[in-house]
């Protein structure tokens, strides 16, 4: 599960740095493939990391394998929509979605959106596998960069945005007293939210 929640969201990042890649926000020449290609590099430092984060098996691991998220697949308009939290209104024809200025709005809020669920579903496996904050926040804010990177979004301050984005979304829920996570959670959640202002902020 605690895999899965990683990659959920590493799908939609994967899928939106496809298209700003094309440069002209372009659903029909998005390729993951290239990007993955591309940038092999950074996706195979990027997997390192994630299994470093979660302590995680090989059979875990291979979830990405079977979610197809790194292969080459149909990039569409609606799933753009999907990963963007539906930023846009749900029109009659799907292809009006198409238009560069509906993309560039569905790829930025899906850039912005995906890239915290990333960061949530990171600290939440480093705090799940007692991954202590000193040692694990290095290893959080090296994926988060790399994911920001495979967006296209570091030129907006991404890794430092998603940070923000994620400590106000995220932790009031998770830290005030009448929270239901259990004690020992809310520490390593706050220890991994101090750590990594000293990194991102």
């Amino acid at each position: 599960m605690l895999a899965r929640a990683i990659f959920g969201p590493l799908g939609g990042i994967v899928e939106i740095g496809a298209v700003a890649a094309t440069g002209t926000w372009s659903v029909a020449d998005a390729s993951v493939g290239d990007l993955v290609r591309t940038r092999q590099d950074e996706v195979g430092q990027l997997m390192a990391a994630i299994r470093g984060i979660g302590g995680f098996s090989e059979p875990a691991m291979s979830i990405a394998d079977e979610l197809g998220y790194l292969r080459e697949h149909e990039v569409t308009a609606p799933s753009l929509l999907l990963w963007s939290g539906c930023i846009e209104e749900i029109p009659p024809r799907f292809e009006e979605l198409e238009q560069p200025s509906s993309v560039r709005r569905m790829c930025r809020m899906g850039a912005d959106l995906q890239l915290s669920e990333f960061l949530q579903a990171l600290v939440t496996a480093a705090v799940s596998g007692g991954t202590d904050a000193q040692h694990g926040a290095d290893r959080v804010a090296e994926a988060l960069a790399l994911a920001v990177t495979l967006t296209g979004e570091a030129g907006r301050g991404g890794t430092t945005a998603t940070f923000r984005t994620w400590r106000v979304t995220r932790l009031p829920g998770i830290l005030r007293p009448d929270s239901d996570a259990p004690e020992q959670g809310r520490r390593g959640f706050r220890a991994y939210a101090h750590a990594l202002e000293g990194l991102l902020d």
